[in-house]
């Protein structure tokens, strides 16, 4: 009965360290500025890796998409340029939502209803919507002629 107690605490232990992945590694790329160079950087992390194992890519050029094609994806705080709300319409048939529907607006950005809120419409097409940043950074959904806004997150 000894053996076994003694068993499961180092057998947690070994497969705890296989998981783990290299410090020095995930600080390197920590530091890149770039989300996409940063995310491949921590992509190519083996995990259970030796610290000369986690190779850091290149940095990828920054695209250079227009501040509405954007609005959504930022992974700081939106700069003092960056615009508080968008408009379009959703693409498609529009009946309402409930907790994680997905919307493609007509500018080609996919959100995701983000909180457990619901909403039923009369069905409609191209029915027109906005999406707002409030104070802290978080997205609703505004949709004419209603006054629910869920908490959205852009998902493409």
């Amino acid at each position: 009965m000894k053996a076994v107690s003694l068993y499961l605490p180092l057998s947690l232990l070994f497969a705890a360290g296989a998981v783990l992945a290299d410090d020095a590694a995930i600080l390197k790329c920590r530091g890149l500025p770039d989300g996409t160079a940063r995310l491949a950087c921590y992509d190519a992390i083996p995990t259970g890796a030796s610290p000369a194992a986690a190779p850091v890519p290149a940095r990828a050029p920054a695209a250079a998409a227009a501040p509405e094609q954007r609005f959504g994806m930022e992974q700081t705080r939106p700069t003092e340029t960056a615009p508080k709300s968008i408009e379009s319409t959703i693409d498609g048939p529009f009946s309402g939502w409930g907790p994680n529907t997905r919307f493609k607006l007509a500018n080609g950005q996919v959100w995701r209803i983000a909180d457990g809120s619901s909403g039923e419409f009369p069905p409609s097409t191209q029915q027109k919507v906005r999406i707002v940043r409030n104070v802290f950074g978080t997205m609703f959904l505004e949709v004419d002629g209603s006054n629910n806004s869920p908490k959205v997150r852009r998902v493409e």
